[in-house]
């Protein structure tokens, strides 16, 4: 099944009300750079990047970079050795530069092999999860990249982590028969009134959720406090609840906030500084202690990813598949966590539609604890299989392919 035709699409969605807003980005226009394979025999595979707006067209214009690279290839070929296709890609001499691995091209970068994970996975006829949960771990490893993070985690020694982390098959039926937890981030934008908040909080928990999150990062501290008590006391002591900075402070303003929201009792508390401060997370750590501490979602290469881990810098890792460089960087990431006995629990950028397959991987192939993924409904209506949900869980996807395909209406309606 040779690969034929790639090209971009420049998708914006625009949003309402305050929703997606958060202490950093305050006005998103959820856009997807978005990459459209397709094979000689008709298999189309769909995969994006996830921006805010301006600045998508210019993710879409480094996809197209990746035309001489891509097109021509075998399908078999690729996914068979899709760590080594990653590594030659993200390494071509010139586009190489304008990372390396990050930024636009690493982007750019995601969408290709996002949709090449959708065509393999269609071609089979098998939903991914199901896919990626039948590969033999021999298998696995050849879709990862070890070449920079063999000083930590090896191949022989991923082999062996998905040898023996693997949980029994009747926890694969629980979830095919109850759906995969979710949490719910929609309730919580910090764009939304403190009134607004509780409302969604209450809504949230009448749909079945059991989690939520919340938006910190008020200019007043005070402010942030009073919302997140609101909600707490609305909520009662047994909902989960997680707090996101969005990398709003610096370390001393992290350990500042972090000991004032404590008596509300937050799961986690994610993104308190910038994303590449391995040594501010250590710090931010090391100082809220028993307190929780999650990133990622801007962490962009399983690099970063290796450092944090080794400087035990977190306790939630949170690989975002179109974020870094897809499903290769993803699984990398994942391993490296299961490694150091930290739990892997994906941002979901892609409105969790690529990230519902690679929960059930992480849960069943490396036996990561049931923790609640993420769940951002506001673009659900613009998918072709949009992610389903009954009482506040997953329903697992039958449908071949990663669910990554937009409807023809949002591409006419929506693209620039």
């Amino acid at each position: 099944m040779r690969i034929t035709g790639l090209h971009a699409v420049d998708l914006r969605f625009p949003l309402i009300g305050g929703a997606g807003s958060d202490s950093v980005h305050v006005d998103p226009t959820y856009s997807f750079a978005t990459c459209i394979l397709e094979t000689a025999e008709g298999v189309f595979g769909t995969g994006f990047a996830l921006t805010l707006g301006r600045g998508n067209d210019l993710v879409c214009r480094a996809i197209e970079y990746h035309e001489p690279l891509v097109v021509g290839t075998r399908l078999s070929d690729v996914v068979a050795r899709l760590g080594v296709y990653f590594s030659q890609w993200a390494n071509e001499s010139q586009l190489r530069w304008l990372g390396p691995q990050k930024g636009v091209v690493h982007l750019a970068l995601a969408a290709v092999l996002n949709a090449v994970v959708d065509a393999w996975a269609k071609a089979e006829g098998k939903p991914l999860w199901r896919l990626l949960l039948d590969l033999a771990p021999e298998q696995v490893v050849e879709l990862v990249d070890f070449t920079t993070i063999g000083d930590y985690l090896t191949r022989e020694e991923a082999i062996e982590l998905l040898r023996t982390s693997r949980i029994p098959e009747s926890e694969l039926d629980h979830l095919l028969a109850n759906g995969y937890p979710a949490y719910d981030t929609s309730v919580g934008w910090l764009g939304y009134s403190r009134d607004d908040l509780v409302a969604n909080a209450f809504r949230s928990l009448e749909l079945g959720y059991s989690a939520l999150k919340l938006k910190v990062g008020k200019s007043d501290l005070r402010e942030d406090v009073e919302r997140v008590a609101s909600v707490r006391e609305a909520i009662g002591a047994d909902t989960m609840l997680m707090i996101d900075a969005n990398q709003i402070w610096d370390v001393e303003r992290a350990v500042i906030a972090g000991r004032a929201l404590a008596e509300y009792d937050p799961f986690w508390l994610e993104e308190p500084v910038h994303p590449d401060d391995v040594f501010g997370y250590r710090a931010v750590v090391d100082a809220l202690a028993p307190i929780r501490i999650a990133g990622g979602e801007h962490c962009s290469n399983q690099v970063l990813f290796k450092n944090l881990i080794r400087a035990e810098a977190l306790h939630i890792v949170q690989p975002d598949a179109v974020r870094l460089g897809g499903l290769p960087e993803y699984l990398a990431v994942a391993l490296l966590a299961a490694k150091a006995g930290l739990v892997a629990l994906p941002h979901v950028g892609d409105m969790a539609q690529l990230h519902q397959h690679l929960i059930v991987f992480t849960r069943v192939a490396l036996g990561m604890p049931e923790l609640p993924l993420e769940m951002i409904p506001h673009l659900a209506e613009h998918f072709q299989d949009p992610c389903r949900l009954s009482r506040g869980a997953y329903v697992l996807p039958q449908t071949a392919g990663a669910t990554t395909t937009f409807t023809d209406e949002a591409i006419a309606r929506y693209s620039l």
